[in-house]
């Protein structure tokens, strides 16, 4: 079955780390882009990153700017998503999205494959 596995969501407080995972099934991330996108309670989904398959990152403006990173490991067929200085306000789904592109993130693709996301919660 080919999809995306989003893992590693859960209860963080304030202020802490988490480090979430995309990892890609019956296919091979290394000529996709893979984006992170987040989904709040009664908010619009929101693009957070984008990686591409010549290891260009890409931000979106946001919050989230300067304190998530993203990264791939194409030997784990894994991307990830590294959050630091976690708030309340980042509570959300978080989904990771792929799109076979000769590199670059482009704008609004069309994306071949979504993840079931991942829950994280920032609380005391």
């Amino acid at each position: 079955q080919l999809q995306l596995v989003e893992s590693g969501g859960g209860l963080v407080q304030p202020g802490g780390s988490l480090r979430l995972s995309c990892q890609a099934s019956g296919f091979t991330l290394d000529y996709y882009s893979i984006y992170w996108f987040r989904q709040a309670p009664g908010k619009e989904r929101e693009g957070v990153s984008c990686i591409s398959s010549s290891d260009g990152t890409w931000y979106y403006e946001g919050s989230t700017k300067g304190r998530f990173t993203i990264s791939r490991d194409n030997a784990k067929n894994t991307v990830y998503l590294h959050m630091n200085k976690l708030t309340p306000e980042d509570k959300a789904v978080y989904y990771c999205a792929g799109v076979r592109a000769d590199g670059g993130c482009p704008n609004n693709p069309q994306f071949e494959y979504w993840g079931q996301g991942t829950l994280v919660t920032v609380s005391e």
